[in-house]
């Protein structure tokens, strides 16, 4: 009875989110985004293996390059969202999304596909910044609970979009890769046309007046604020948890423990699930910039208990050893929760109020520095130095969770 009503309460907050009708639409946008990524992610590698006939080497090659190129697409979406709103910006990401994922199925060469590739990449991660600066205007000061629904719908999408290309990569056939990467182009043209159908609140802001006048003084820069790229850095290294889970404990089970290979589907489903059922109560813990501040180390804690536990399955039998990476993977989930929670609210809250979009431009560089980096990260420092360069880990990321609340916490005093 008590799930029931948690069910219940979970559709009544999608049904009536923050933001009314836009906070509606923008969920909506969300879902159909992710069940585009979701599609992408499961086909990429395999289309351009089969389809483009590219060596393991070059697709590790493309998609790393394409990742490096994505760090620069959410500053350069900022400073245009300064002039043009964020809704138009977002728009311009979802189209150059479509023009690149189309030009994919035309492309014959490595380069041809390094470059539309790496265009994709960067509107993907300048979309990403944008979201976070809409979602912000329309959550009407509720931050922490439009994030918790936008959790919710982003992780619906991606399910969504992997039952997709399951069926798709079923089939098999080249048509079904083709026809995969059409639908995939298909959502971010659906993307475009809902956020086409929100308020416009650049102009509504110009002509009530809540913009900033041409005659206040020169807008705050980011690349000169010296807080809030300590903020970014440390951002960066506190998303670490995306990298564990889809690289770290995959390839450690693998090559270091006596788990069965059959276990790393439950990684996706346990990931799932503890965001569709928790995502709420975990956001519930923050309410404001301060509180943000308070529960990051809670991040590093949860970290370290999963970096522990993916230690000790390295010499356990096997049942022990998928007890061990389950909890592992359960821990970094949690981690997740709050990372997603508090870099939202604090990327927000630590940003002058007059040059947020440039300011949450910035921000977004954390995330796609952690994509870029993370992977190698893992795989050759972390891996490759076996229970100690987990526990290692573990620990450097709670020191910069303490790191992060300590700087946190004094650049709140100095704005409030």
């Amino acid at each position: 009875m008590r799930e029931r009503t948690k069910t219940v309460g979970l559709t009544a907050q999608l049904l009536r989110p923050p933001g009314g009708r836009d906070g509606r639409t923008m969920l909506l946008t969300l879902f159909v985004d992710r069940t585009g990524t979701g599609v992408w992610s499961a086909v990429c590698v395999l289309y351009f293996t089969e389809l483009s006939r590219l060596t393991a080497a070059e697709v590790g090659l493309l998609l790393g390059a394409s990742s490096v190129a994505g760090i620069a697409g959410t500053p350069v979406a900022g400073r245009l969202a300064a002039s043009y709103g964020g809704r138009r910006v977002l728009i311009g990401c979802h189209l150059l999304r479509v023009a690149a994922l189309t030009a994919v199925l035309f492309c014959s060469s490595f380069t041809a596909l390094l470059l539309v590739v790496a265009l994709a990449t960067l509107g993907d991660r300048a979309a990403r910044s944008m979201e976070i600066l809409y979602a912000t205007e329309v959550s009407e000061g509720q931050h922490s609970a439009y994030r918790a629904l936008s959790r919710t719908a982003m992780n619906a999408g991606y399910a969504a979009g992997a039952g997709l290309a399951a069926i798709g990569l079923a089939v098999g056939t080249a048509t079904a890769y083709r026809t995969l990467v059409v639908a995939d182009a298909a959502s971010f043209l659906l993307s475009a046309a809902l956020v086409a159908s929100l308020r416009d609140r650049h102009r509504a802001g110009a002509a009530d007046g809540r913009l900033a006048a041409p005659d206040a003084g020169p807008r705050p820069n980011p690349w000169r604020d010296a807080g809030y790229l300590r903020f970014v850095a440390l951002d960066a290294v506190l998303t670490i948890d995306d990298a564990i889970l889809n690289v770290g404990l995959p390839l450690w089970l693998i090559h270091s423990t006596s788990a069965p290979h059959a276990l790393i589907p439950a990684f996706l489903a346990i990931n799932t699930l503890v965001v569709v059922f928790a995502q709420l109560r975990v956001s519930a813990l923050v309410h404001s910039a301060r509180q943000a501040v308070r529960v990051v180390p809670l991040y590093g804690f949860a970290i370290l208990g999963c970096c522990a536990a993916a230690a000790l399955a390295h010499r356990a039998g096997t049942p022990a050893a998928s007890a061990l990476l389950l909890l592992a993977a359960v821990l970094v989930t949690l981690a997740e929760l709050v990372r997603s929670v508090v870099s939202w609210e604090l990327s927000v809250a630590l940003a002058p109020e007059r040059a947020r979009p440039e300011y949450l431009g910035v921000a977004g560089m954390a995330h796609s520095t952690e994509k870029a980096a993370g992977p190698l990260l893992l795989t050759g420092a972390v891996l490759a130095t076996g229970p100690l360069g987990w526990l290692a880990l573990g620990a450097a990321t709670t020191a910069a969770a303490y790191a992060q609340r300590h700087y946190g916490a004094d650049r709140l005093a100095l704005t409030r």
